[in-house]
């Protein structure tokens, strides 16, 4: 149950090539009355890990810190070296996965579609609302 004055752990699994999008959501978030603490991988704090097993095990940390798990459905999922191990982890650790469609995209990758607890459009308010409500 969203609690107004509570801070709130999100993870939002991207792109990096497709950044733009990222941070639009980080806007819409600014926006709204809910206060996050982000457990993203934003390209600006990259981890400094030493091979794939340490990296799997800090993507593991950031997602079990989250209340719940955003991802970003845009085609470029279908080709993430990171996107399963991500949704993987969501489900294995019970987080909440909230699926967004990017800006005009018409189709969308089925294992994001089959993961999602919820699937909203992109548009500010229908986010919001359904983060609260998984929240």
């Amino acid at each position: 149950m969203f609690h107004t004055f509570q801070t709130y752990n999100l993870f939002i699994s991207h792109s990096w090539d497709y950044h733009q999008d990222y941070e639009k959501l980080k806007d819409w978030l600014a926006e709204s009355n809910i206060y996050y603490k982000n457990y993203s991988i934003p390209i600006e704090k990259e981890l400094d890990v030493s091979g794939i097993k340490e990296l799997k095990t800090r993507i593991t940390y950031h997602i079990s810190a989250a209340s719940v798990v955003i991802i970003l459905a845009g085609m470029y999922a279908n080709y993430s070296r990171w996107i399963d191990y991500e949704i993987h982890e969501a489900i294995r650790l019970g987080k909440p996965i909230l699926g967004v469609y990017p800006r005009g995209q018409e189709r969308t990758p089925i294992k994001i579609t089959t993961a999602a607890d919820v699937m909203v459009h992109w548009n500010s308010n229908s986010f919001i609302h359904e983060l609260k409500s998984l929240l």
